[in-house]
């Protein structure tokens, strides 16, 4: 084994370990970067830190990770997300007729397809459903499906239901489910309106509930978190380009706007302030500011509602190198319960890349 390797997985065993066992880290921050040769792009992350999953961007299969093993190869075609224990992944997978398909695996199985609604959907071109999160214990999936290319349709997967349509509230509009609760009675995501705008939604119990806004009305719902009393989510102000803040809605409290660090300035498409993951009181969010909700981004951190670029932040606690060769730090995908530990991926030179970030105890905000 490479000796950077060796080095990289022996500080994560011990972070890592850190994160779960409540040992006290180093006041310092960590960056790992995962292997460049693999262009493994994290997506989600366990629990306790110590499961992430993802994508090899260069053979366009997923992988897990542990400390312990490094990058494993997981076939399928994707995946985004894992179950909070770290032992059910969900993703897409093809069928023998190679259509697209949500799917579950598990460590030592073969991917299961999980179809559409009902056995006579059709896929639209090759797309016929694609998970996009699970919850605690891996039992209910969640994501969108289709019936041909005029239906797609946020659903909740379980055993005992099947795929579960959570349609949409408006007629011959797309909704579509991102996350999920622990308990997996609370899924989040959008309904796009009848202007083509997808709107931030929730959906408790099946009922769907649209997520109000500090001006009428907030972007798709990205994430939440083990209740499901916290969402957050991209774009907080329509009809306000230069406003570019993400945000977070809490059960008792409403819609905040999160500021990005700074305002970018862009001549032609929008700049976007996107939040993807929180941590469980949402004191640590993650994400990006990026352009027109392309890789174009930038990697953004908030603590305490405070918002500084991953890149700053990390290089005012302890990383002084910190991301000094990348191109971008691209989004931030994954925030463990606790907000010890982030992933997510951006453009280094040669490819994309992922990382992982373990936090210390010490968070300055650069300004």
């Amino acid at each position: 084994m490479h000796a950077r390797s060796v080095v990289t997985i022996c500080l994560a065993i011990v972070l890592v370990s850190a994160s779960t066992f409540d040992i006290h880290a180093d006041d310092k921050s960590l960056l790992i970067e995962l292997d460049p040769r693999g262009s493994a792009l994290p997506t989600g992350l366990s629990a306790s830190g110590a499961v992430v999953v993802g994508t090899l961007n260069d053979s366009i299969n997923a992988f897990y990770w542990m400390p312990t093993t490094g990058i494993i190869f997981a076939g399928g075609l994707s995946a985004t997300g894992v179950s909070r224990d770290g032992h059910t992944i969900v993703g897409t997978a093809a069928d023998a007729r190679l259509i697209q398909q949500a799917a579950i695996w598990v460590r030592g199985t073969e991917w299961r397809l999980l179809g559409s609604f009902g056995p006579t959907a059709a896929p639209c071109d090759r797309f016929l459903s694609s998970a996009t999160g699970t919850n605690s214990n891996g039992q209910v999936v969640v994501g969108q499906a289709y019936n041909g290319c005029t239906l797609t349709h946020a659903f909740r997967w379980q055993e005992a239901t099947g795929m579960v349509d959570l349609g949409s509230s408006v007629d011959g509009r797309p909704s579509s489910a991102r996350g999920v609760s622990a308990d997996g009675n609370v899924v989040v995501g959008s309904q796009t309106r009848a202007d083509g705008v997808p709107q931030g939604a929730r959906w408790v119990g099946g009922r769907q509930e649209l997520i109000p806004g500090v001006n009428g009305f907030v972007g798709a719902a990205l994430g939440t978190n083990s209740d499901g009393s916290l969402v957050v989510g991209r774009i907080c102000r329509f009809g306000t380009d230069a406003d570019q803040s993400a945000w977070i809605w809490r059960a008792q409290g409403g819609t905040t706007c999160l500021a990005p660090p700074k305002r970018i300035p862009s001549p032609g498409p929008v700049i976007i302030g996107e939040a993807a993951a929180t941590s469980e009181d949402g004191q640590v969010v993650g994400g990006s500011q990026n352009v027109g909700g392309s890789a174009d981004s930038n990697a953004v951190i908030w603590i305490g509602g405070q918002g500084a670029y991953l890149k700053d932040f990390l290089q005012a606690n302890g990383v002084p190198d910190a991301f000094k060769t990348w191109i971008n730090t691209g989004t931030i995908t994954g925030i463990s319960p606790d907000g010890r530990v982030l992933v997510g991926w951006g453009a280094a030179v040669g490819g994309f890349r992922g990382y992982i970030v373990i936090l210390g105890s010490s968070r300055v905000i650069p300004s």
